[in-house]
């Protein structure tokens, strides 16, 4: 029999949920620090147009998003949450960049939902509710578990994010044999991946082997010559899967320096972060199977095609998450008796959204993702 050591709270988010009702004449006011001039005004409308989709869903007059201009800029987000707090708001949903949150904790009394993914939070009023990347490596660590691999690389770029990788590597607990940090540059990336896959040694081999046949008394050696040079190297990697820590260009940068190199995905495994669902890697055949955590697509596609309805557009990534964090304030308010405060988010508990399962610890969120692979020109659920 299971020993049940707590009872942790699970719901699954329709956003129809009959969860109780709040006192008659009471608001719940969440604010929504949004950029909405400026070059990202359209992520910003975006997002707003989600939050509103979300409140029509819950069907509560009780519950009221205030948006408010962040202009992309740290100073006008702190005026604007100033704002916001005066008016009695204490949560707010946002800002999205990272920049934005340098002065926020200057508002003890608010809680934010930040829409970034950086692990980096500046004070304990902020909770940073993007996928960050702890839980795309707890995922990647299940699929590792699962398909019994032993021998894991990383090759991270020399960016800015290389910090919060291998502070993820260590919060996830996944055994790694090395994580290579490698220059962006084209003209350098190829030599790094020919070292790190020992390119120069393993063609060294085959030509090797090649001289030591033709000296031989083989009888079979013409045979073995013509298949060694339809070969380009000879022997192994040191590992049995990579995981390459890189979007876009830069990813499939990579994947063809690992190709000329003779190290193919029908023999490693190429894992990568989460892409959400980005549809030029379906063209990339050669790069096949390529594995990924991720949001639910199932709900992400449904998500969108809502919205493309509603708003006759499609909507980007940040308003898919805080679609799902309007839900998830309404339920941790009832959840708190309907009080408002920081206490909600310290409780360990589960909560289903359309992204995935989100979990809330201490002031953290946490998400448990899906798991696919790039396969045959189609996105496929892992798990």
């Amino acid at each position: 029999m299971k020993k049940i050591i707590k009872i942790i709270l699970l719901l699954t988010f329709t956003l129809s949920m009959n969860m109780g009702i709040v006192k008659a004449n009471e608001k719940i006011k969440i604010g929504l620090l949004v950029p909405l001039t400026g070059k990202n005004s359209e992520i910003g409308e975006s997002i707003i147009k989600s939050a509103r989709l979300a409140i029509n869903k819950i069907d509560n007059p009780s519950i009221e998003i205030i948006p408010r201009d962040t202009k992309s800029n740290s100073e006008t987000t702190l005026e604007a949450a100033k704002e916001l707090a005066s008016s009695g708001v204490k949560i707010i949903i946002g800002p999205v960049f990272n920049e934005s949150l340098i002065y926020l904790d200057k508002l003890n009394e608010v809680t934010f939902l930040a829409l970034t993914n950086k692990n980096n939070n500046f004070s304990k009023n902020i909770i940073n509710a993007g996928i960050n990347a702890t839980s795309q490596l707890n995922a990647i660590n299940k699929f590792i578990k699962l398909n019994k691999i032993e021998k894991t690389i990383f090759l991270t770029p020399d960016m800015s994010f290389k910090n919060e990788i291998k502070e993820a590597i260590s919060n996830s607990k996944i055994k790694i044999l090395e994580n290579y940090i490698y220059d962006t540059d084209p003209t350098k990336l190829t030599e790094q991946i020919e070292k790190i896959t020992r390119y120069e040694v393993r063609k060294q081999n085959l030509e090797d082997e090649i001289v030591r046949l033709e000296k031989s008394d083989q009888s079979n050696k013409e045979r073995l010559i013509e298949i060694l040079k339809k070969k380009d190297t000879l022997g192994s990697v040191s590992f049995d899967s990579l995981v390459i820590s890189d979007f876009d260009e830069s990813l499939k940068s990579v994947t063809t320096s690992l190709l000329y190199t003779d190290v193919s995905p029908e023999e490693k495994y190429f894992i990568t972060l989460n892409q959400w669902f980005d549809e030029s890697l379906l063209k990339e055949t050669s790069s096949q199977p390529l594995y990924f955590p991720s949001a639910n697509k199932k709900n992400y596609d449904k998500f969108s095609a809502e919205y493309f309805e509603k708003y006759n557009q499609y909507p980007n990534q940040l308003s898919f998450l805080s679609y799902d964090l309007v839900g998830l304030v309404y339920y941790l308010i009832l959840q708190n008796n309907s009080v408002i405060d920081q206490n909600m988010f310290t409780k360990k508990t589960l909560f289903k959204g359309k992204v995935g399962i989100f979990e809330i610890k201490n002031n953290k969120i946490n998400h448990i993702l899906n798991f696919y692979k790039v396969e045959d020109e189609k996105f496929k659920k892992v798990f």
